[in-house]
């Protein structure tokens, strides 16, 4: 059996090297050529597995039989062009939510410590409360930070507690909130379509002094439209780790963003680690073999394992502090520029992501807290931190 694996899916050769020949690839190079001789591939959300791809591969010498993306979002996976060809599939829901989410608070408490705001005083709009946006919530809950939420098919299909709705409308958000945060897939078509779902007249109304932070997919937002919106009053502030046209994105777009980041807002170790063996499991069910491996024997030590706070810290600013000793968005946005003015903007985009360096999430983190600083313990176990 040969498994076809993008070549920056972490323990490929741990999970699925003993199920077949493992053929290594980067994702942009997993096409239909590539995939006419295979029976498994595994991708992550730059390769587009389309009716073309599929098509070829089942014309090739071996016929395939599984598709596995190691992500939340399958918008660039036809899955019905896999069930007409009775291709088995699986996702990786869920598997780097926490990353995310560590991504957001910590872009947020940047931003706020770089425009002196506080976060706990801000009402916060979360776009799409699936995995991570209910993740962020609750998360948001336990610093006490206000927040709406605008998610139309739950609200569908989510009947009110005490008559109270537990969502509000996309303007509703718009006009309320001085946060937007967006966490919705990309959907084209039907009457939940995402697509530039802040068009040029939405983001036009947004208030001054507003953050809107996309970490869901590029496609949502009209890119021409903000571009024009940061250019022009500059009085809107954006937080961008997902873009139209990836990896060429809009370099004018790029410099005007207060964060720019090249799409690793979940690139932790610990969610590619998940959705790889959320993956492998779920390939073990369909060969009918038993899943041998644990995703605890995956995860290696982390290399910030503990620490300590004594008083004198406001709570944002421990809660930032925590944040930035396992993850530092600033390093992110960084190497963005970097690396897209060394490079050219594609490649160096790319290059971001495929070496992408080791990152941890809060979770892994134990916090002593020293006399002076044991009223920060709700806040940092809300956040998931392992206080000690």
């Amino acid at each position: 059996m040969r498994i076809v694996v993008d070549a920056n899916v972490p323990a490929a050769d741990a999970c699925f090297g003993e199920l077949g020949e493992l053929i290594r690839l980067p994702g942009r190079e997993i096409d239909a050529a590539a995939l006419r001789d295979a029976d498994v591939v595994v991708v992550r959300s730059i390769t587009r597995i389309d009716e073309a791809v599929v098509g070829a591969a089942m014309s090739g010498k071996s016929r395939l039989r599984f598709v596995g993306t190691c992500t939340i979002g399958t918008d660039h996976v036809d899955m019905r062009a896999l069930a007409r060809h009775g291709v088995g599939f699986a996702s990786a829901p869920g598997c780097n939510a926490e990353a995310v989410v560590d991504y957001v608070l910590g872009s947020l408490l940047t931003l706020a410590e770089r425009q002196g705001w506080q976060l706990s005083e801000r009402r916060v709009g979360i776009v799409g409360v699936g995995n991570v946006g209910e993740r962020l919530r609750k998360r948001l809950a336990a610093m006490g930070v206000e927040c709406l939420a605008c998610d139309p098919p739950r609200a569908e299909a989510e009947v009110a507690e005490a008559g109270v709705p537990r969502f509000v409308d996309l303007d509703t958000l718009i006009d309320e909130c001085d946060v937007l945060c967006l966490h919705t897939p990309l959907v084209r078509e039907g009457p939940h379509a995402t697509h530039h779902l802040l068009d040029a007249q939405r983001i036009a109304r947004i208030e001054p002094g507003t953050v809107l932070l996309n970490a869901g997919r590029g496609d949502c937002v009209d890119g021409l439209a903000l571009r024009q919106r940061l250019a022009g009053p500059g009085d809107i502030s954006a937080v961008l780790d997902v873009w139209e046209s990836e990896p060429a994105i809009d370099a004018a777009l790029r410099d005007l963003a207060n964060l720019a980041t090249p799409h690793i807002a979940g690139h932790s170790l610990d969610g590619k680690l998940r959705g790889t063996h959320q993956v492998y499991a779920a390939l073990c069910r369909h060969l009918g073999l038993p899943a041998r491996l644990t995703l605890d024997s995956l995860l290696p030590a982390p290399p910030l394992p503990r620490l300590v706070l004594d008083g004198g810290l406001e709570p944002e600013d421990a809660l930032r502090r925590c944040l930035r000793a396992v993850y530092d968005v600033r390093r992110d946005h960084d190497a963005l520029y970097r690396e897209s003015r060394r490079r050219g903007m594609a490649v160096g985009f790319d290059a971001c992501r495929a070496d992408y360096p080791l990152r941890r999430e809060l979770s892994t983190l134990e916090v002593e807290l020293r006399e002076g600083a044991r009223e920060l313990a709700p806040l940092l176990e809300g956040m998931g931190c392992r206080v000690g």
